[in-house]
């Protein structure tokens, strides 16, 4: 194992199997899903996803369905 971390970040955890494209891609997602995210009802920075899909805003306390991975 390095002992510095790689520049894939959460994909890391693919080494080689997969090629360089498809792990910045996933690293990208994963960055951008795990951030909070605007509410579309509150227009507060507290929504935060519970699973594929469903978004729960810590604010105004909705649950709501959207994008899978993002909101845009």
């Amino acid at each position: 194992m390095p002992k510095r971390l790689k520049k894939t970040r959460s994909a890391g955890r693919f080494r080689d199997k997969h090629g360089r494209k498809v792990r910045s891609r996933i690293a990208n997602i994963e960055d951008k899903q795990k951030t909070k995210q605007k509410c579309p009802f509150c227009e507060a920075e507290n929504v935060k996803r519970k699973s594929k899909g469903i978004w729960e805003c810590k604010k105004c306390g909705k649950k709501f369905a959207s994008d899978a991975y993002y909101l845009e």
